[in-house]
């Protein structure tokens, strides 16, 4: 694929966002009423079909949406299944590729979203969000760039913005007489600090890959600045081997070799939950993670959220890097696609979904939904249900990190073409596991460029 097709502005604008959080990513995968897919629109007599992530909270706010739309609308319903999210990612480009994907397509933008738009995959949706400005107006006009390709919108933004946050166990901290990291050498220092002490420093679920990354995302930011994979995304020549590339891969491996992840993190997944669980059972001082963790701690970690025991900060400033320390890493929404395989009365249904306020996809008791589970949607006009949450405390602090951010990065998975992305995840696999050297994984990614 051609990625300069797709529009600068999915991936490497700055941004100036409102709320943030997102959709759960994980768990067992289950069927939701049906479980039928296909882009005609499924079984069971359904006008439509979605395939959604399995995960608490997500996946009941999302059936008991599906549920409330099927009762009002019985001649349009939507049938859904549920997978986890590294199982979804495998079946979902299978599926498309063979011409039988549901009719509602979710993902989160980006290179693969800009992949389907080129095979003509999925249905360009900017004349009918032209006519129907309520839909378009209802989410934030920032989280359109993800979804755009060559200034064409190919999925409705919904659901939550995901920031790449840094939690800490602040009892822990407490306990052992230390403050949060403010640089990347104070991390360094904490690592010996905790290990010294028996206790595992960093929680990561290694198996899962795509959270091993987001350290490399953060810290090509905050050495090199958003310029680094701006030239990586533009395709320059070795741009995988620049200082500031090299210098931040070196970086995460001398964090691997001081034992920084808690043993044997290769083996944990994020699908599991396990590493979230790793934090609220006290068993790791810190984590790096999306803003949707939050609800799942709250949600399954008894007092531990309550109690104020969870706490987070900004990543890590590094010394003399050239990235400005308020730069965020992420997924500015979740987005939903529509197949163009789909027939036409299966299409009208996820348009109809798309636009119905009291029982489509961005309700009012959606949005109220994902605030009382600790997250905030990319809906417009929500900022007097966060000042009500009991949440608020985490909602504002989020809220400011992408409202301030000067540039909010994709993730890397997600900004890449769908072939790079593979590449990608497998040598960060193998970088974490040290079994290859930076010059190594920078050698092998060159020869991605422009793919």
């Amino acid at each position: 694929m051609d990625q300069t097709k797709t529009s600068r502005r999915s991936f490497l604008t700055m941004v100036a966002m409102a709320p943030v959080a997102a959709a759960a990513v994980s768990a067992c995968g289950t069927s939701g009423p049906g479980s039928s897919g296909g882009g005609g629109g499924g079984g069971g007599g359904s006008a439509a079909s979605m395939w959604y992530l399995s995960g608490e909270p997500n996946e009941t706010i999302k059936n008991e949406n599906i549920g409330s739309w099927n009762d009002a609308n019985p001649d349009q319903t939507i049938d859904i299944t549920f997978f986890q999210n590294d199982a979804y990612k495998t079946k979902i480009k299978t599926a498309i590729g063979a011409g039988q994907a549901p009719t509602m397509i979710y993902g989160w933008g980006g290179g693969i979203l800009a992949s389907y738009a080129d095979a003509d995959q999925v249905v360009d949706l900017t004349d009918w969000l032209d006519e129907n400005p309520d839909v378009k107006n209802r989410v934030l006009d920032s989280t359109y760039g993800a979804a755009t390709v060559d200034d064409r919108i190919y999925a409705l933004p919904n659901e939550n913005a995901s920031p790449i946050i840094f939690y800490y166990n602040a009892d822990i901290f407490q306990e052992q007489g230390v403050e949060p990291p403010a640089t990347w050498d104070d991390l360094m220092s904490l690592v010996q600090t905790f290990n010294d002490a028996g206790i595992a420093p960093i929680a990561l679920g290694g198996q899962s890959r795509w959270t091993s990354m987001m350290w490399l995302e953060y810290l090509y930011d905050r050495v090199g600045g958003p310029e680094v994979f701006n030239a990586i995304y533009a395709g320059e020549a070795d741009a995988w081997s620049a200082d500031g590339s090299i210098q931040a891969l070196t970086m995460v491996q001398d964090l691997v070799k001081a034992g920084g992840f808690i043993n044997g993190f290769e083996s944990i997944t994020a699908d599991s939950n396990a590493d979230i669980a790793l934090m609220y059972t006290g068993r790791t001082a810190m984590m790096l993670h999306g803003s949707w963790t939050y609800a799942g701690m709250k949600g399954d970690g008894g007092d531990f959220v309550p109690s104020g025991t969870l706490q987070w900060i900004d990543f890590p400033s590094v010394e003399g890097g050239a990235g400005d320390p308020k730069n965020v890493v992420g997924n500015p929404a979740q987005y939903m696609s529509i197949s163009s395989e789909a027939d036409d009365a299966a299409q009208e249904a996820a348009k109809a979904y798309f636009a119905d306020t009291e029982n489509g996809i961005m309700s009012d008791s959606v949005i109220q939904a994902y605030i009382d589970s600790g997250q905030v949607c990319v809906a417009t006009g929500i900022d007097d249900l966060i000042a009500a949450s009991d949440d608020k405390d985490f909602l504002n602090f989020a809220y400011g990190l992408v409202r301030d951010a000067p540039n909010f990065q994709q993730s890397w998975d997600q900004a890449v073409s769908p072939a790079t992305a593979e590449t990608l995840l497998t040598n960060i696999d193998q970088l974490f596991a040290l079994s290859i050297t930076p010059q190594q994984f920078a050698d092998s990614m060159n020869q991605t460029l422009g793919q």
